[in-house]
């Protein structure tokens, strides 16, 4: 979307404009909206790489993700400059963030001590496994009462735990006090307010729900479950509102500009939806896929797999709203894998076409469990699988089972919602860059049996964080009055096939889940080369040594007549 020409033919009655940097797992980008009307000036995006030092392992260099936010800065400065729209307007910039993902750096010299943990990442299934067998009944549910989240490879907390046991530098710099713990936000945040030079080290109530380390209760940090993940709470940042003015840019053409708004991304998108209200719910499709229904000022504690999560706090003085989600790891990562890894495909707009010409996956079904699975299962040992294959089946027809994928694992977690809080969403709106896929957008609207329901103007999680921090006491140039909140126009995709046809695809997906389950352990035993031995197996050893012995027994006796 060209969000520049918009801009064109009405740029002298601009009033205050609002930034917001939105980094997410495979891109960051930088997007200028008006305050007044939420009209999207200009963006810039830059894509981020993403390594996979070992299988199941994901990580992204943290100088690279803050060098992308300074590149889609200048850009876009460069872009608003050429429509003669004056930068000097912008008047706060909001942050919104991959969650989860985790990072820790030397306050002294400012550098990172290792990559980013990206949050789909599965080198923690160990440290989980430990943790799980230690808790009363081996319950993966034993720290929900508090943080509202099942003990899983997913957040911040584990990962954290592995740096400090398994990087060095970490493990220095936590002993001499040198260490500063942090997801995405955290990061951005502490280097473009001065970093080494006086940066703020914080983080919001959004971000901080994700780690294991947070009381959803209390709003803080809890001494009990920074016990129990042995991490010292002074390396942690203060915990600030959605919404407040954290400090000033330091550097670059935005330098002075306050950052006062702080939103996890997929808090972001349910207030860029505008769902302030108890029940409102919005789909995102980015990398993975969320699905999040505001319950209000009261936790609910699910008893269908969905998470409990803060939605947003919009000021200091301003009560906590809370959320439940349902959260898938792979959904828009399923096109780059079958881009990057298979080759069949070289853009994401093929995929599209591709699926279209068949019409159907032809019995294929694509379980794309490839980090385990999330919501609302949460086995971490599930991996992807295809099957329902025949000769018939070919590329088009995986391009199709791979759409498919993404809105049955939307459907599990509507249905668990549904269950949960016992009154069925009758449409579901949704966000993120893979809705401009209309098949995907047409066969979620079959899957579900409800219409589902597109903004013209998609980058609902930028503009979420731009409202909070327009809206920071001390900025105060966006109202979130409900009165003053501008209608969002959109498109709406009813359902197209019989229901009956609908549940059968739904029951067979159930079926290919089932086969994806319990498949990866951390078992067998390796050894110090990293291959099973199979001596670790004590009857099968004796098995093999005794038939080892018989054979060369028998040779001998042979040798001998």
């Amino acid at each position: 979307m060209n969000g520049t020409m918009a801009a064109s033919s009405n740029r002298i009655m601009l009033g205050p404009l609002v930034a917001a940097i939105d980094q997410g797992t495979s891109s960051t980008r930088f997007l200028v909206f008006n305050a007044k009307t939420a009209e999207l000036l200009s963006h810039h995006q830059v894509e981020i790489q993403q390594s996979f030092p070992k299988e199941g392992w994901v990580e992204e260099d943290p100088k690279e993700i803050l060098q992308s936010v300074y590149e889609c800065m200048d850009r876009t400065c460069e872009k608003l400059t050429q429509l003669n729209i004056d930068i000097s307007n912008i008047k706060a910039i909001g942050v919104t963030n991959q969650r989860e993902t985790t990072l820790v750096w030397d306050k002294e010299t400012g550098e990172p001590l290792y990559n980013a943990i990206v949050w789909l990442d599965l080198r923690t299934q160990s440290t989980v496994e430990r943790l799980i067998n230690k808790t009363p009944g081996r319950n993966k549910n034993h720290l929900k009462h508090k943080t509202g989240l099942p003990i899983s490879t997913y957040f911040s907390a584990v990962k954290l735990r592995w740096l400090m046991d398994n990087v060095e530098e970490v493990h220095k710099a936590v002993l001499s006090h040198r260490a500063m713990f942090g997801t995405v936000d955290s990061w951005l945040i502490w280097c473009l307010t001065g970093g080494k030079k006086g940066g703020v080290h914080c983080t919001d109530v959004t971000n901080a729900s994700r780690t294991m380390l947070f009381n959803i209760h209390t709003m803080d940090w809890d001494p009990d479950l920074c016990n129990y993940f042995d991490i010292p709470m002074e390396i942690l940042p203060k915990v600030r509102s959605s919404s407040e003015i954290y400090g000033l840019m330091k550097s670059g053409a935005l330098t002075g500009v306050p950052i006062s708004g702080c939103l996890g991304d997929q808090s972001a998108a349910l207030v860029g939806q505008m769902c302030f209200q108890d029940g409102q719910a919005k789909n995102t499709y980015g990398t993975g896929c969320f699905l999040l229904r505001n319950t209000g000022s009261k936790p609910v504690m699910s008893d269908h797999g969905l998470l409990t999560t803060v939605a947003y706090k919009l000021g200091r003085d301003k009560p906590a709203c809370y959320a439940l989600e349902g959260s898938v790891a792979i959904a828009g990562a399923v096109v780059r894998w079958l881009k990057d890894n298979l080759g069949i495909i070289q853009t994401s707009t093929e995929l599209e076409k591709l699926a279209a010409s068949v019409g159907t996956s032809y019995g294929c079904y694509f379980v794309p469990a490839f980090s385990g699975l999330y919501a609302p299962y949460w086995e971490p040992s599930a991996r992807g699988i295809i099957c329902g294959l025949t000769q018939f089946t070919n590329r088009s027809h995986l391009a199709f089972a791979a759409l498919e994928a993404v809105c049955f694992q939307t459907r599990e977690i509507l249905d668990a919602m549904n269950q949960d809080s016992g009154i069925p969403l009758n449409q579901l709106q949704v966000d993120g860059g893979m809705t401009s896929n209309r098949l995907l957008m047409q066969l979620q609207a079959d899957i579900l049996c409800i219409p589902v329901v597109k903004p013209s103007m998609p980058e609902t999680t930028a503009l979420g964080a731009a409202m909070a921090a327009g809206a920071a006491e001390g900025v105060s140039v966006w109202s979130l009055s409900p009165e003053d909140l501008t209608e969002v126009t959109s498109e709406k995709f009813e359902p197209q096939i019989n229901p009956e046809e609908s549940e059968f695809r739904y029951a067979r997906w159930k079926k290919a889940v089932q086969k994806a389950m319990n498949w990866e352990t951390t078992e067998p035993i390796m050894n110090g080369n990293e291959e099973s031995n199979i001596f670790s197996s004590v009857p099968l050893g004796f098995y093999i040594l005794g038939s080892m012995l018989m054979l060369i027994g028998a040779k001998y006796i042979a040798g001998h007549k």
